[in-house]
């Protein structure tokens, strides 16, 4: 019965969330339209009408008492709107390359209109097909319930994205992350493409950097998460020599010899935060074909070694070195710089990222539909909308004196109070 009560529980409060987007969206849409009919009025040369105070019976919005005007919180943000009536009507140049990302309901979702937006307000220029991979509720991720809202699919949508459905086979609940893996059938073969998690913004004009699609490469902001080699052995050497050699490809000429032997950095190894190729089905086979190999018989030099949640980083170099890719060169500094920000979780970018980046975050997140989805998201809630993030979380951390390691920026940002995830 207590768990009954449980589940009415929490389905009450996602009703009332709903309810208050919807209320938000309306009250955001009656408003544009008023001051689009004033404005009209202005111009014909008619004096504004008066606004009708509102009446006694009309209860307050749940979101008035706890959330303050996002015009308050960042005067210096101008907000930028898509414009209107343009839904599905981006133009597609084929010599683009394609953008993929995968989406699914709740925290996803929100993520993906914040990169969406970002995409169109500072990347105009770009004009790819934008894919966005969402997992249906069987096969892998059978039992889940993983689709997105009604309001995502209209917010997305109406910015020129494509939502196109896959089934995961092989990873699913077990392995979210390996949801990327699977996700690349849906883009089309033989196409230039770059993934990119729905936890990025874009920054710049993506469109104008120089990517050699022909020579793959993924994020170097990373850190030494794997392996981590026992006192005894099998050391770095021997894990990633054991790995490259069980799939036919040659060690030595992916190792930086700049670097000394047995540090991390010596050898190949990304952030699955963004990625690209030539040809993603090639590109995803090999990478699925690896990854279920590995995961299913790890081998001797791996029996040490943990594989979740690093299996989709441990593969990634080996797909790229096999396919004549590697590090990326300086004509891909944009991407980790001002032309992408892959922020991970909001109090992270509110404690670390540039003010390019929080300014983008921002200006995205006043579009109206966006705020009314937004605002059901606890962190994009207290620490946008109600300023948290800005006035209280960023100035109690030292930019310019960042630890090396994200955790104790994670454990300082805890002890502040503000890790709202």
């Amino acid at each position: 019965m207590a768990k009954d009560r449980s589940k009415q529980n929490e389905q009450s409060e996602a009703e009332k969330a709903e309810r208050r987007a919807r209320n938000a969206a309306n009250r955001a849409r009656r408003e544009a339209n008023a001051a689009a009919k004033e404005a009209r009025k202005a111009k014909k040369g008619k004096p504004p009408q008066k606004q009708k105070p509102p009446g006694k019976s009309r209860k307050p919005a749940e979101t008035d008492a706890i959330v303050a005007p996002f015009a308050e919180i960042s005067p210096q943000i101008v907000p930028f709107h898509s414009p209107a009536g343009i839904s599905n009507k981006f133009p597609i140049n084929p010599e683009h390359f394609n953008i993929l990302l995968v989406v699914q309901g709740g925290r996803l979702e929100c993520e993906a209109a914040l990169f969406v937006e970002s995409l169109r307000q500072n990347a105009p220029g770009w004009q790819g097909r934008l894919i966005l991979a969402e997992p249906r509720p069987e096969g892998a991720w059978a039992g889940h319930t993983i689709g997105i809202s009604a309001a995502a699919r209209t917010i997305l949508e109406g910015r020129g994205a494509e939502i196109i459905p896959f089934t995961a086979q092989h990873f699913g609940a077990s392995y979210p992350y390996g949801n990327k893996i699977e996700a690349l059938q849906t883009l089309p073969a033989g196409h230039d493409f770059m993934f990119f998690d729905s936890d990025t913004l874009i920054t710049g004009p993506i469109e104008q950097m120089g990517i050699d699609f022909s020579r793959p490469a993924a994020s170097m902001r990373r850190e030494g998460s794997w392996p981590q080699p026992p006192l005894y052995g099998p050391d770095y050497s021997d894990i990633w020599k054991a790995l490259y050699e069980r799939f036919g490809l040659d060690f030595e000429s992916s190792t930086d010899l700049s670097q000394p032997d047995e540090h991390w950095e010596r050898y190949l190894y990304f952030n699955a935060g963004w990625f690209f190729g030539s040809d993603p089905a090639e590109f995803g086979q090999r990478f699925l074909d690896w990854a279920i190999a590995v995961r299913d018989d790890p081998g001797d030099a791996l029996a040490s070694q943990e594989l979740d949640p690093w299996l989709d980083q441990i593969i990634l170099p080996l797909v790229i070195h096999s396919l004549g890719g590697g590090r990326p060169g300086p004509e891909l500094d944009g991407l980790d710089g001002p032309i992408s920000c892959h922020w991970r979780k909001l109090p992270l970018l509110y404690a670390r990222e540039s003010d390019i980046a929080v300014e983008a975050l921002e200006r995205a997140a006043t579009a109206p539909d966006i705020q009314a989805l937004l605002r059901g998201w606890e962190p994009a809630l207290r620490l946008i909308y109600q300023g948290h993030g800005r006035n209280a979380l960023r100035p109690t951390i030292d930019r310019k004196r960042l630890p090396h390691r994200e955790q104790p920026l994670r454990k300082q940002i805890k002890q502040a109070g503000w890790w709202v995830v």
